[in-house]
């Protein structure tokens, strides 16, 4: 490849042709291929790599807490946890008819992992994702207030397609908490889709945030077109070190809280 026909492709912005182009050369000489093979095949080389661009800084927008897959899923641990469901949900139909979904059962039981998942497989097929603990949003929403932001950091909640919202019961929320959560699932209400896990029953969330009332509201738009996953079983927290050595529960140990607001 010559310098300037080099030169005329990085002002193309066209890095995987270039890349790939002198490979393509051989195997067009080598096996005589037509202009219009040789044009295609450059053309499919540029368009792969664009799309793993593409899907790269859009996982890294997502701004997942852990890289985790539903390849690495513990199925067999706690078997009372639907695939099938998990699997539903994975594909994205639930986005493309702009319904929720709702992850609950006790802490440690998987439900990070597959709302993290669920977010992955979701942005390999071209839709866009925001992930956040419910602290995440709490902390941006309390500094969006004190410096009169709040149209701004809004809007980063109510852009991607889905929206995931972890650790719901973790905690009780700040005041004023239910308020903000509520203005987000209402703007985003038969709009856009939002998955929250929940370790604490759908009745206890007045309490939680402070606000029986939004509480209400918010649960009301949340389930009204809403797939809801129980997940039960152990902790995967307890398990041994080992894969296939598991310890068994202690029902006087008590589980890892998440750490507190301003930790990593």
């Amino acid at each position: 490849m010559t310098v300037r026909l080099n030169e005329i492709l990085k002002k193309l912005r066209l890095s995987g042709l270039a890349e790939s182009l002198p490979v393509r050369l051989h195997e067009a000489t080598s096996n005589r291929l037509e202009h219009g093979e040789f044009l295609e095949l450059l053309l499919q080389d540029e368009l792969r790599v664009r799309q793993h661009r593409a899907m790269e800084r859009a996982t890294k927008a997502a701004g997942f807490r852990d890289q985790k897959t539903l390849e690495e899923f513990d199925w067999e641990f706690n078997r009372g946890i639907k695939k099938q469901q998990i699997f539903d949900l994975a594909t994205g139909r639930f986005v493309r008819e702009h319904r929720n979904a709702l992850l609950v059962g006790p802490p440690g039981v998987g439900k990070s992992h597959l709302s993290q998942a669920i977010g992955r497989c979701l942005i390999r097929t071209g839709w866009t994702v925001l992930y956040r603990s419910i602290f995440d949003v709490v902390r941006d929403l309390l500094h969006d207030e004190a410096y009169e932001g709040h149209d701004k950091i809004l809007s980063r909640y109510l852009k991607p397609d889905l929206l995931i919202l972890d650790d719901m019961g973790m905690k009780q929320l700040p005041k004023r908490s239910g308020e903000w959560l509520l203005e987000i699932i209402l703007r985003r209400h038969e709009v856009r889709s939002t998955l929250m896990t929940s370790n604490r029953p759908l009745e206890d969330w007045g309490k939680l945030v402070g606000d029986v009332p939004s509480a209400t509201a918010i649960l009301d738009r949340l389930l009204q077109n809403s797939e809801v996953i129980q997940m039960t079983g152990k902790s995967y927290r307890l398990r041994g070190p080992q894969s296939g050595h598991r310890v068994p529960e202690n029902p006087d140990k008590k589980t890892q809280a998440e750490p507190p607001l301003g930790t990593n």
